[in-house]
């Protein structure tokens, strides 16, 4: 169980990433987004909170093979 909550967080730090870089590189391309920085805020929130729990998953469980 804690390998799958790992690789759900792996993923949604990946995702995050990718909005991210999409942002980035072309926010005209965006369109259903007219407030670029708030859409690129919660992403950077949802990497955040991905970042965190895999950092104490990690932490904790460190002893327990993950």
């Amino acid at each position: 169980m804690l390998e799958v909550l790992k690789k759900m967080y792996e993923a949604e730090i990946e995702k995050a990433r990718a909005n991210i870089s999409i942002f980035l590189e072309n926010p005209a391309g965006i369109g259903d987004h007219s407030d670029i920085i708030g859409a690129m805020d919660e992403q950077v929130v949802k990497l955040c909170d991905a970042s965190g729990k895999l950092e104490s998953l990690e932490k904790h469980f460190e002893k327990i093979e993950i």
